[in-house]
């Protein structure tokens, strides 16, 4: 299918803003960047709760918010522990709070929205020590929070995603916290090869090589593995047992073919998978609602297949 007529009309304005030589941005400027597309966010949702907080972490306080559905209840509600995208470098819970406020209500959770550490003032693995760390918090405090432990969903969205399917390969290899789905969006799982996406979308299609280039290089130390699976979840060896898993890829997204790879092995190893490539859609499409129609339909179609998969 030919890319999305809005998408592309899209992509044409954010290149004629855009310096025609690009070269590497500073985090300040990558943080700019993604505060500003975040503002097309849109989800249709009525009033949704959301209360500031903080849990301990392994480098001092890890800021949350929690969300509830406008209509819950008192009684515990499925937990959804979200990791917003930012390639490591950028994003918070208040450039994802859209997003955050959207899933809680179309998935019925109560979601934690995690403001993990950032590079390069963190740099690796300090953002996957804080997402461990809250993930674990969630399911020790899930009572006091309103949340069923035995429903735990974690999920995340680009490099979001990254963080939330390296918290369900280390929850497996520890044997804990229980987690009962994962929900990746647009992920980023691959950082060991360069797949045909990468190379055919590397420019001109929302997320380019240039800033995946600036973001590695700002999160990791110069001697990092890059076939370590807590940087390239699709490089771990073992996936039977991890948790059911629903992926959303892109067919425009340089990041398309690791998010096929990934649900084609979990499948392989038995893991329960609902995989959909969208026709036609950008990187981060979920989060330009206010342009794409598919970006808000898709948060609605996430809240039933985690409903589907939590049994509620």
């Amino acid at each position: 299918m030919p890319l999305d007529p809005l998408a592309k009309r899209f992509l044409a304005m954010t290149a004629a803003a855009s310096p025609r030589d690009r070269s590497r941005p500073s985090p300040e400027a990558r943080r700019q960047a993604l505060a500003k597309l975040m503002q097309f966010a849109r989800a249709d949702v009525t009033a949704v709760t959301g209360i500031d907080g903080v849990l301990p972490g392994p480098g001092g306080g890890i800021p949350y918010r929690l969300y509830a559905p406008a209509d819950a209840a008192n009684e515990p509600l499925p937990g959804f522990v979200f990791f917003h995208g930012g390639g490591m470098v950028a994003g918070s819970i208040e450039t994802h709070d859209r997003i955050a406020a959207a899933l809680a209500q179309t998935t019925g959770c109560r979601l934690v929205s995690v403001d993990y550490r950032l590079a390069p003032e963190h740099k690796f693995p300090a953002a996957i020590e804080d997402a461990i760390a809250a993930t674990q918090w969630v399911s020790a405090e899930a009572a006091s929070l309103g949340i069923d432990a035995a429903r735990l969903v974690v999920g995340g969205d680009s490099a979001g995603a990254t963080v939330a399917a390296v918290v369900c390969q280390e929850s497996l290899r520890n044997a804990g916290p229980a987690i009962a789905a994962q929900c990746l969006i647009c992920p980023v799982l691959d950082f060991e090869d360069t797949p045909p996406s990468r190379q055919a979308f590397a420019e001109a299609h929302m997320l380019d090589q240039v800033t995946l280039d600036a973001d590695l290089a700002d999160y990791l130390h110069g001697d990092a593995d890059l076939a370590d699976p807590r940087i390239s979840p699709l490089r771990a060896t073992k996936f039977t047992g991890l948790p059911t898993a629903i992926i959303h890829t892109a067919e425009f997204d340089p990041m398309r073919d690791e998010g096929n790879a990934y649900a084609h092995k979990l499948l392989a190893a038995g893991v329960a998978v609902d995989h959909v490539c969208h026709e036609g859609m950008i990187h981060n499409f979920h989060a330009i609602g206010a342009v794409l129609p598919q970006g808000r339909l898709v948060l609605h179609q996430i809240g039933e297949q985690v409903r589907r998969a939590i049994g509620g």
